[in-house]
């Protein structure tokens, strides 16, 4: 039937789908088990959403619903190191801004990241300048530099 004949009110727009990162879902045990809830409040979401016949909600769940399933079948999770000599996904890095501030961050998987709380996902330009190094190596953060003074 042509879109003519369709009543703007009946007419629902396909929310395009979220955009999946290039990158390996690396993730940690907390982080999967973060993926898991979504997936399920999402479910639950979902359904309430049938039950109201609410077509917005639906679109919106259903997308949503669609991202994190893929994230949950894609995830890898990584364990936390256990050498903290060097860097690597999971650790805890303490640094030592070259302005004096001391920061402290756990690298984590891209949906887990939340540097406000201290968690940057591994992808991120710190992240990346960070890993591999050891105590006393000094990375580039930002428009400065950073020492590391722990690694946990």
């Amino acid at each position: 039937m042509s879109r003519a004949f369709v009543k703007e009110s009946d007419a629902v727009e396909e929310l395009p789908d979220k955009l999946i990162s290039e990158h390996r879902n690396l993730v940690t045990p907390e982080g999967l088990t973060l993926i898991e809830a979504e997936v399920e409040r999402l479910q639950a979401e979902l359904a309430e959403a049938q039950q109201a016949s609410d077509r917005d909600a639906i679109q919106r769940a259903s997308r949503d619903l669609r991202y994190w399933k893929q994230r949950l079948a894609t995830a890898e999770v990584q364990n936390p190191p256990s050498d903290s000599s060097a860097v690597a996904f999971g650790s805890v890095v303490t640094l030592e801004r070259d302005d004096g501030r001391i920061q402290k961050y756990r690298i984590v998987g891209e949906d887990e990241s939340n540097p406000a709380k201290g968690k940057i996902s591994y992808v991120s330009p710190l992240a990346q300048a960070l890993l591999e190094k050891s105590v006393g190596d000094v990375a580039h953060a930002g428009t400065g530099e950073a020492e590391i003074v722990k690694i946990e």
